[in-house]
């Protein structure tokens, strides 16, 4: 039997948004995520309420022509705390956990964890291109997208 090893690779990034964590939270949902991030695209699998909540299940379009399947693992409210898992089935799966913090002066912190493990020798090929500047690029895609929403309440042009 081959003995395989898949590489972990690790980022994390916190972002500063004009809004408080009760105006920013809800957005941070796959169904709401498609008011303010242009060009996301999802499938609602399951979900009881409709939004994210614990066990909810959703795909988007994703590695090599092919799609990632997503759940909610956490969705607590009352500590504006969210965490997925995605896998690109026989590439990747990554965990994402995000914590939104208040700063008491109508804006907040996100912090933003993503966990990525190749689980084929192909997908540790694929987790090569997730460096820093990769990562970077993506939060920053993020950040302004979402704080354009949280200003004017309407998704940037793309």
């Amino acid at each position: 039997m081959h003995a395989f090893q898949g590489n972990r690779v690790v980022h994390e990034y916190v972002q500063t948004n004009p809004g408080t964590p009760e105006k920013l939270f809800p957005l941070l949902c796959p169904v709401r995520e498609a008011d303010w991030l242009p060009g996301w695209e999802y499938r609602l699998i399951y979900s009881e309420s409709g939004f994210a909540e614990p066990g909810c299940v959703f795909t988007s379009p994703g590695l090599k022509d092919g799609e990632k399947t997503w759940i909610v693992t956490e969705c607590n409210r009352d500590a504006d705390r969210i965490a997925f898992v995605w896998t690109a089935p026989g590439l990747v799966i990554a965990q994402l956990q995000i914590q939104v913090v208040g700063a008491g002066d109508g804006t907040s912190q996100t912090r933003i964890r993503y966990c990525y493990t190749g689980l084929s020798e192909e997908g540790n090929r694929e987790l090569e291109s997730y460096d820093r500047p990769w990562f970077e690029a993506r939060m920053k895609n993020w950040e302004t997208s979402i704080n354009h929403y949280l200003r004017t309440g309407e998704r940037i042009a793309s």
